[in-house]
């Protein structure tokens, strides 16, 4: 197993290498800044409800999009719906997951998002040689006024399927030199392949890209999370001849859980690292490295009754969920001063009998 790894990891690096070798002026034109935008929007109600500080929490079968190596950290199969009215409910996001344990060491997992803004209006001019507003005799010497009609209605949506993989790891490195005792070295990794689709009126694109994570326990219960997004760069191909490269995202962070009795708290930190220059469009930069931070906390009582707060990239967020037998719904608040407030429900099946339980 340790040698197939270590080809894998080979063979990244030398697909990276390929791909952001020597640059060139063409190679450059490609970097489209804000392509893969609609993959940083985040799944799961409870994540959302965090602020999206959930990479080093990376639990359940959302995992897949946070960090697919947290899909370790579930016992039993999992299903998962989310909905999303976006931006006073003109963008409608939609997310479904699914988990499932193949064996003691490793586990898949899948997910489906599809994002857009349906039913369009193009418009156009009763007669497009005259201002808005005109009176013209149309074809019968009808006075008629020049306003706008529809020609057609039109959609911009944009899908991401996910297929992820994870694997529990024994010890790393390092840590058998520390001497540190089995079960406080439990990391694991994972990856995720997925296949993109985005579609404006008449013309769509296709792409593929990849995703590699690690959890990994630092100190007692202190877990770091690394999500490296599109980390060889991630190709869409637009049926116009368009080619665009989204550029890699790192997300990194760190949750600490703390347990007193019934009561459990679960802060947590993340940080969006990019590479396109964004500038001022991001909390921080430094050339063309932008910065954007998320933070929440979650509080949980003897696992049934939930509450959440956190700031996603300087936005207020807040949630709550209740867990029922094999079943946890979940409904997280984003405010936006300028374009409006976003809900999200989601709903958690849990597949919790012995004959499903991982092996």
């Amino acid at each position: 197993m340790c040698g197939s790894w270590k080809r894998a990891f080979g063979l990244a690096v030398a697909v990276f290498l390929v791909q952001w070798g020597p640059p060139s002026a063409g190679r450059a034109q490609q970097i489209a800044k804000y392509a893969g935008e609609f993959l940083s929007v985040g799944a799961g109600a409870r994540a959302l409800g965090m602020g999206g500080a959930y990479t080093a929490v990376a639990e359940g079968s959302i995992a897949s999009y946070w960090n697919p190596a947290g899909l370790m950290q579930s016992t039993y199969p999992e299903i998962h719906l989310m909905h999303a009215q976006r931006f006073a409910g003109v963008v409608k996001y939609n997310y479904a997951a699914l988990l499932w344990p193949l064996r003691k060491e490793s586990t898949f997992g899948f997910g489906l998002m599809r994002m857009g803004i349906d039913d369009i209006p193009i418009t156009a001019l009763l007669n497009p040689d005259l201002p808005v507003g005109a009176i013209f005799e149309d074809e019968n010497g009808q006075p008629v006024r020049n306003v706008p009609y529809v020609v057609k209605k039109v959609s911009d949506v944009e899908y991401a399927l996910y297929f992820s993989y994870a694997r529990r790891l024994d010890r790393l490195p390092w840590q058998k030199r520390a001497g540190q005792d089995e079960e406080a070295a439990r990391a694991s990794v994972g990856a995720s392949v997925k296949m993109i689709r985005k579609g404006v009126g008449d013309n769509s694109a296709w792409g593929i890209g990849f995703d590699v994570a690690l959890l990994m326990p630092v100190y007692r219960e202190l877990r770091l999370g690394v999500n490296l997004q599109d980390v060889l760069t991630t190709l869409l191909v637009w049926d116009t001849g368009r080619k665009e490269l989204i550029s890699p995202t790192a997300k990194v962070g760190a949750a600490w859980p703390v347990t007193w009795g019934r009561f459990r708290v679960v802060p947590a930190l993340d940080a969006d690292v990019r590479f396109e220059g964004r500038k001022f469009a991001s909390q921080a930069h430094l050339g063309a490295i932008s910065l954007d931070f998320h933070a929440g906390i979650e509080a949980v009582y003897r696992n049934v009754a939930f509450l959440r707060l956190g700031s996603d990239v300087g936005r207020f967020t807040a949630g709550a969920g209740i867990q029922l037998p094999r079943l946890r719904f979940d409904a997280a608040f984003l405010n936006h001063q300028d374009l409006g407030n976003t809900y999200r429900i989601s709903a958690t099946l849990t597949l919790e009998e012995e004959k499903f339980r991982r092996k």
